[in-house]
């Protein structure tokens, strides 16, 4: 049985429809990717998931059951725009929010210093949040939406903002509730941490879904236009291969656009006639590539 399961889900406001007929569903221990442009539908989406909103037609299931107030103790929601309270410790507030989704403050302290020790900030138990950096109070609102152990986790654009070293940290910590079971609907605009992340994904465009599923097979049906040659020095003659549509020298040698792979080939001879090759490879499409081609536009 599947932790989430969306069937045909629509949501309309006034005449717009906000949502047309999505479904999909989420295994447990899987990260999932909702994708989209701004105003797609994937914030309309999450909210009637967390019962924020109702849709107006199809079904949402939590392990096989209805939308019901005890299901709020299963959903843990990180919300793009952050809502903690700045004047408040950290342990107070957090505290609360846990005892609002049915921990015993005991349970909850504890599960508040192991998250403040994992995240190597345990002195952060007594600031306010105001007193933290942007980063910090970042996963303070992290702590605070797995603090109750939920088995379904919404996150928005959970690493926006933090620095290189973080979004690895949060990261690892992702993947660690996934392998202990948690179900994860991803919503982010960086395509590279869906590609890291998730093994299944759908694109949301204007209200409709317009490609999903598995994210190996998806990247299967696009063609690999894209060569990366890494050589010792200089290499003369390819923009005048046959199926090369485009040469830019890069600091590490070439990037070639190609029409087709029988191109690599003849790529590859003359560069080995030239010089040494380093790296010589033949790209899949990145999911930012297949993202601009099902929609149209540039993901903003």
């Amino acid at each position: 049985m599947n932790a989430l399961s969306l069937e045909k889900v629509y949501k309309q406001y006034g005449d717009k429809t906000a949502v047309n007929g999505i479904s999909f569903d989420v295994e447990q221990g899987e990260i999932y990717g909702l994708l989209g442009a701004n105003g797609a539908g994937k914030t309309t989406t999450m909210r009637m998931v967390l019962g924020l909103i109702y849709p107006d037609g199809g079904q949402i299931r939590y392990d096989g059951k209805a939308y019901s107030r005890e299901q709020l103790h299963n959903l843990g929601y990180l919300p793009e725009e952050r809502g903690l309270y700045p004047k408040v410790k950290v342990s107070d507030q957090i505290l609360y929010l846990a005892q609002l989704r049915g921990m015993t403050r005991k349970d909850a302290d504890r599960n508040l210093k192991r998250w403040l020790d994992r995240f190597a900030v345990p002195e952060y138990y007594n600031k306010r949040v105001e007193e933290l950096s942007k980063g910090n109070q970042q996963k303070i609102q992290f702590i605070a939406s797995i603090i109750h152990n939920p088995r379904i986790v919404i996150m928005d654009e959970a690493f926006s903002g933090l620095d290189p070293v973080n979004v690895e940290l949060l990261k690892s910590t992702v993947k660690e509730l996934r392998d202990a079971g948690s179900c994860i609907l991803f919503s982010t605009h960086r395509m590279e941490h869906v590609e890291e992340l998730c093994r299944n994904i759908t694109i949301l465009h204007k209200s409709n879904p317009v490609l999903q599923g598995n994210l190996k097979a998806i990247k299967k049906q696009f063609p690999r236009e894209r060569v990366i040659l890494a050589t010792d020095g200089d290499v003369s003659g390819l923009e005048a291969i046959r199926g090369v549509m485009g040469v830019k020298r890069h600091e590490y040698g070439y990037e070639l656009l190609i029409a087709d792979e029988s191109a690599g080939r003849p790529i590859l001879e003359l560069a080995m006639a030239q010089t040494g090759v380093q790296r010589f490879e033949i790209m899949e499409p990145t999911l930012n590539e297949i993202f601009i081609k099902t929609v149209g536009e540039k993901h903003e």
